[in-house]
């Protein structure tokens, strides 16, 4: 789908500073944001660091999921969300007592660590799209303002 690219890719676990449950979209912003930030504060040396945040926030039309991805480079932030589905009563209803996403996911379709294998979006499709490609299509947005620079001068970026 993309052109082959060459990356070096080093993957790090670091906290995203917000709960273990994003439960509003700027609040998963801030987890990916705060990821990437804490990425390039551990290694100053590379050329792009990435926060990757999944969260769910309540709507008139029920309980959304989604992620936020955010890039940085030295001289820019490029942002991009995922696009949104609405959760299942039961799964929504378990998240809004307490439970995480994953969670909740693994009681209702009784599973174990969906959230890192194909999360909720592979479970409901029944994995005609799993997690990493409802990601993909979101990286690739937040690499819109790094591939064009001069349409989005560093001051509008949010850092």
């Amino acid at each position: 789908m993309y052109p082959e690219l060459d990356f070096n890719i080093e993957s790090v676990s670091v906290s995203s500073g917000v709960s273990a449950q994003p439960m509003s979209d700027e609040e998963t912003l801030l987890g990916a944001t705060q990821r990437a930030e804490v990425a390039k504060s551990g290694n100053a040396d590379a050329d792009f660091w990435v926060g990757i945040e999944g969260g769910i926030e309540d709507v008139d039309l029920g309980m959304v999921a989604f992620a936020w991805v955010v890039v940085l480079s030295d001289h820019q932030t490029g942002l991009g969300r995922t696009g949104g589905f609405i959760l299942p009563a039961r799964v929504a209803e378990l998240v809004r007592q307490g439970k995480e996403l994953g969670d909740a996911n693994d009681m209702v379709f009784v599973r174990e660590n969906s959230k890192q294998k194909e999360g909720a979006i592979g479970l409901l499709t029944h994995n005609a799209m799993d997690r990493r490609e409802l990601y993909e299509h979101a990286m690739v947005l937040a690499l819109v303002s790094l591939k064009n620079p001069e349409l989005y001068p560093q001051d509008s970026a949010s850092d």
